[in-house]
């Protein structure tokens, strides 16, 4: 996640780094933020963060497109879309995986757990965190009125919800620790593996399959 100070100085941060050295045989990058869409800024190998204009190349990472919240990137050949935060490590070797198939409308549905509980989810890259039905948290064993209240518009209208946080949320072979999360009151059936989960492993999806690998 980028600071308030990259926020704040962009601008000041994006000179002072155009003028560090990258390391030799760089494979590991992370988005870190961004300046307009303009460039980009990375930590590259475990390195200071830098500033890499759209279409330049430093070392194996070249910077295709930028927004605010996501760059493309090539690595060694390899494409990929990274969210604010997010980690990709090139040939990153033996890390916790699972492949996923779709259903016969498309969707991709995981079998996993929440706090070492069953969950059945459906992977939906639109969902900001792990969301569940208040019914399912109360199966659970989650106490979920003592998160933050809140309220979200869905299709139904305005519905109350509760931000939590989750102890681990496993699907497959990969399991992570304190996982945001957010409980809906009504209009949702399903639990859903939403960003909190997916920022952090890699996707690769490949016609009716999908792989996660988890990046940190």
């Amino acid at each position: 996640m980028a600071t308030g100070f990259i926020t704040r100085h962009c601008s000041a941060l994006a000179l002072a780094l155009a003028l560090a050295a990258l390391p030799a045989g760089a494979a590991e990058v992370s988005f870190v933020g961004a300046i307009g869409d303009k460039a980009a800024i990375l930590v590259i190998d475990g390195g200071v963060p830098r500033s890499v204009k759209v279409g330049q190349k430093l070392g194996p990472v070249t910077v295709l497109s930028v927004e605010r919240e996501r760059a493309v990137v090539e690595v060694e050949g390899e494409r990929r879309t990274l969210l604010r935060g997010q980690h990709y490590q090139a040939g990153g070797g033996d890390r916790q995986s699972t492949v996923l198939a779709a259903d016969g409308r498309g969707h991709f549905i995981a079998k996993g757990a929440i706090n070492n509980k069953p969950v059945r989810f459906v992977v939906d890259t639109g969902a900001t965190v792990v969301a569940l039905p208040a019914s399912e948290a109360v199966r659970l064993g989650i106490d979920y009125r003592k998160g933050v209240p809140g309220t979200s518009r869905t299709a139904g209208g305005v519905v109350p919800v509760y931000r939590v946080t989750f102890d681990t949320v496993k699907v497959g072979g990969i399991e992570l620790q304190a996982v945001e999360g957010l409980v809906i009151e009504q209009g949702l059936d399903i639990a859903l593996l939403g960003m909190s989960f997916l920022n952090r492993v890699e996707m690769k999806n490949e016609g009716r399959a999908m792989t996660l690998i988890r990046r940190f």
